[in-house]
């Protein structure tokens, strides 16, 4: 078996390289931001406010869903939002735009930040796995685009239907602020896009020996749970729409088992005398 080409390094070493990766990882995260600002427009008007409207593709395909079950679609159909967007604060409006950008340009710069990580962890990689960079940066970059789409297409229009017609009274106006609003949907795109790479975070635990496809198998019924309740929580109360959301996550589960399942095959073959 072929032995890593390690290089010795001190501790110092190790944290100034990752200084350098945090270093140009920002640099490359600001460069973007920066270019987004020519596209802030789009970003605002067509992505962030989107969903906003009731004619947005995601409502339509749920209430044709919950039609087609039979379900009660009191929040799948809503024609309309009852609430408001507001800004509260004299830099609220400046301060969400720069945090948008910057939360943009992460998006689109994660690929780089990906080539980044691979470098600074390859030294303690076999020869043969440094090859493999190029598979590693597309995969999980494609993971990472592949959830944020979901987040947005899903997890971002049944936040704000559930959360924009929920009222425990005519009482009470919805009174959004600009801040809150934001904050959930970029935190719907960065947190949907992490989840999907479960995969990839599930295949470097493995190869450490942290995670066995045993372990995963044994705890599979806590993560159905889990995963359940967190698609119960952002999802309107019917079961579809909770279904629809929980299958994703669930197959990402089902698919780390098997990665985890190649690595221990692998390093079990490894381990064995020629």
């Amino acid at each position: 078996m072929a032995k890593k080409e390690l290089k010795e390094m001190s501790f110092m070493d190790h944290l100034e390289d990752l200084r350098w990766l945090l270093v140009r990882s920002s640099i490359a995260i600001i460069v973007l931001s920066c270019a987004c600002y020519f596209i802030d427009g789009f970003i605002f008007d067509t992505i962030i406010f989107g969903p906003k409207d009731p004619n947005f593709v995601t409502y339509k395909f749920f209430c044709e869903v919950t039609h087609y079950f039979g379900v009660d679609d009191t929040y799948a159909c809503a024609t309309e939002f009852s609430f408001i967007i507001q800004n509260t604060e004299v830099g609220g409006q400046f301060s969400m735009y720069l945090w948008t950008l910057i939360t943009a340009g992460f998006i689109l710069a994660f690929p780089y930040i990906l080539w980044e990580l691979w470098k600074f962890i390859s030294p303690a990689l076999y020869e043969h796995e440094r090859r493999h960079a190029g598979a590693f940066v597309i995969v999980s970059s494609l993971l990472f685009f592949i959830g944020v789409v979901f987040g947005y297409y899903i997890i971002v229009p049944l936040s704000i239907n559930f959360f924009g017609t929920f009222n425990v009274s005519d009482t009470i106006v919805n009174q959004f602020s600009i801040d809150s609003y934001t904050s959930m949907v970029k935190t719907s795109l960065v947190a949907s896009g992490l989840v999907f790479e479960l995969p990839i975070i599930v295949y470097f635990l493995a190869k450490l020996g942290l995670v066995t496809p045993d372990f995963l198998r044994k705890y599979r019924k806590f993560a159905i749970v889990i995963i359940l309740i967190v698609a119960a929580i952002v999802t309107p109360p019917d079961i579809p729409s909770q279904v629809i959301v929980s299958i994703p996550i669930l197959i990402l589960y089902e698919v780390s088992i098997i990665i985890a399942a190649v690595v221990a095959k692998k390093q079990k073959t490894n381990e064995q005398p020629s």
